[in-house]
């Protein structure tokens, strides 16, 4: 069950036919609101606590009694899109890592190249020598109902998910079977949750998108913080990104493809906000903000408009905890002012460059799906997310950090996260939710023993 898509397995597929149907139905043709679209709904999210939790933490009826992977399933875990760049690493993390009887197969649409993987896995871990091969494509729905039917969790690295993750999505959904993803794509998230939150609710399917450094370090660091001051009154967080790392053709390719859709993002936030109910007697929001010195970093903070502040208001949304109104702002950390505006110039140039089709197709040529740095080069590469919350008369400075954001981080991750999922104890969750909502001090726990680091820096 790889799909056909040129991220996820590395084959550099052109979208579908029907990559329409995979956005918001009806959207046009991408515009020139691309360049302020890629996390389009961050001002002002007022969300209701919609994320599969009520506002006390409580599971739907119908979720909580309808688990439908209660039942005894083939696999745990099984990982879809094994075989492209960061499913491979993904890949070699669960042989290293996975608890002794934990049964997880790899999934992929090229049984030769899952084949092939199994083999070099084998040779550094002579227990994966019988691993299960699932074999399924993205364009087939049969074959994906099949592959969800089939275990309790389903992580895939597929992307970009907004052409090749709907039907995985919508047959995890049917079949009550937990799933996460890598996606960074606020498109992509709005669409699935229009169509599949209320079914998914229903069977009791937990919906996790973003379970990489989109946007777990962020999430899971803004409830770290959240921890650590009162309750029961408003709290202000703020989030500031440092990193240092190369990426892979996956990563660009998702990221012209957002650029290149921003019509089509703005219709899939306000299909969204007509769906979701509001929150009522809370506020949770995700302002976008300005430039600006941050004296509490020493850097200039230029505001990110990714996913990542939307998954961290949704989960203040989803659970009393972040107070009664809770607002977050999410920035990049730069030294200095040549830095920032140069980091803003090829942001700027990159949107523009993928309103054109002819430059965006020679674009993603340059990097090819399926590549990425090598183990040199992501042995040098580190992330840090600092963060500064304040509330009751209190102020904390916590911090996220780690080794390579984009690939080994990420696959540790998306690894933990299912392990998460598949076999440790979790508050009662049903529908589309966060990683903070789903998993929140389990995972915190797991990565924190697998080397990531949350830490609180100073209190005042």
């Amino acid at each position: 069950m790889d799909t056909g898509a040129g991220v996820g397995d590395g084959t550099g597929a052109e979208p579908p036919a029907e990559e329409a149907r995979a956005a918001t139905d009806g959207a046009g043709a991408p515009g020139a609101e691309a360049t302020a679209t890629a996390g389009a709904g961050t001002a002002d999210v007022e969300t209701a606590a919609t994320d599969g939790v009520g506002a006390a933490g409580a599971e739907t009826a119908a979720g909580a009694s309808a688990r439908a992977t209660d039942e005894v399933r083939p696999y745990d875990v099984v990982l879809f899109g094994a075989t492209g760049f960061v499913g491979t690493l993904t890949a070699e993390y669960l042989a290293a890592h996975a608890p002794a009887g934990c049964r997880w197969a790899l999934a992929g649409r090229n049984r030769a190249g899952l084949t092939a993987l199994r083999e070099r896995l084998a040779a550094r871990w002579p227990h994966c020598a019988e691993l299960p091969l699932v074999v399924a494509d993205a364009a087939d729905p049969g074959s994906l109902r099949e592959l969800a039917e089939s275990a309790r969790v389903v992580a895939t690295t597929v992307g970009p998910y907004v052409w090749y993750g709907d039907g995985l999505v919508a047959a995890c959904a049917e079949a009550g079977t937990d799933y996460l993803d890598l996606t960074g794509e606020a498109e992509f998230v709005d669409v699935t949750y229009v169509r599949h939150d209320a079914r998914a609710r229903e069977t009791g399917a937990r919906i996790v998108h973003a379970c990489g450094f989109d946007s777990v370090p962020h999430d899971l660091g803004a409830y770290f913080t959240v921890r650590q001051l009162p309750e029961g009154v408003p709290l202000r967080v703020d989030g500031f990104v440092r990193a240092g790392a190369q990426f892979s053709g996956g990563t660009f390719a998702s990221a012209l493809t957002a650029f290149g859709r921003g019509r089509q993002i703005l219709r899939a936030a306000h299909e969204r906000r007509l769906h979701e109910p509001r929150l009522v007697g809370r506020r949770a929001r995700a302002p976008l903000g300005g430039p600006r010195f941050s004296r509490e970093t020493g850097t200039w903070a230029l505001p990110l408009p990714t996913l990542d502040p939307q998954v961290v208001a949704r989960s203040a949304a989803a659970m009393e905890r972040y107070g009664p109104d809770f607002r977050y702002r999410h920035y990049a950390s730069v030294k200095t002012l040549p830095m920032a505006l140069g980091g803003a110039a090829v942001v700027g140039a990159s949107a523009l460059a993928a309103q054109l089709p002819p430059v965006r197709d020679w674009l993603m040529g340059r990097y090819q799906a399926g590549e990425g740095p090598s183990a040199e080069r992501r042995a040098r590469s580190w992330f840090s997310v600092r963060f500064v919350g304040e509330g009751g008369g209190r102020r904390v400075f916590t911090e996220v950090s780690g080794g390579d954001p984009g690939y080994d981080e990420t696959a540790k991750m998306l690894a933990e996260s299912a392990l998460c999922l598949a076999f440790d104890p979790l508050p009662k969750t049903a529908g589309q939710v966060t990683t903070a909502a789903a998993m929140g001090d389990a995972l915190i726990a797991r990565l924190t023993e697998a080397g990531l680091r949350f830490r609180v820096a100073h209190r005042g």
